[in-house]
């Protein structure tokens, strides 16, 4: 997670809830056997309609999210969640 601020309507500036700020880390998507690619290190906001509190450098899965493509050449994302579950660091006994 790198940042979380107040999600607002762009027209209304009204307070919809929370956006959340993450760094995609891993992609583990296929691609197709000849094309290359990936997302990681790509930035991504999820919108919660709530108020959320969210460490910094916390690793979150969102929970229920729905993505919309938009833009004129639908190179936009926006991604809409129910909730952010933090998951905690795998601690290595020695």
């Amino acid at each position: 997670m790198v940042e979380v601020a107040p999600w607002q309507d762009y027209k209304t500036k009204e307070l919809l809830g929370t956006e959340v700020t993450v760094v995609i880390m891993t992609d583990n998507t296929n691609y197709g056997e000849k094309k290359t690619g990936t997302n990681r290190f790509e930035k991504l906001k999820f919108k919660l309609r709530k108020q959320v509190d969210v460490p910094v450098d916390a690793q979150v899965i969102p929970i229920n999210p729905v993505g919309k493509v938009y833009g004129d050449f639908n190179q936009n994302l926006s991604v809409h969640c129910d909730d952010i579950r933090v998951v905690e660091p795998k601690v290595h006994k020695q």
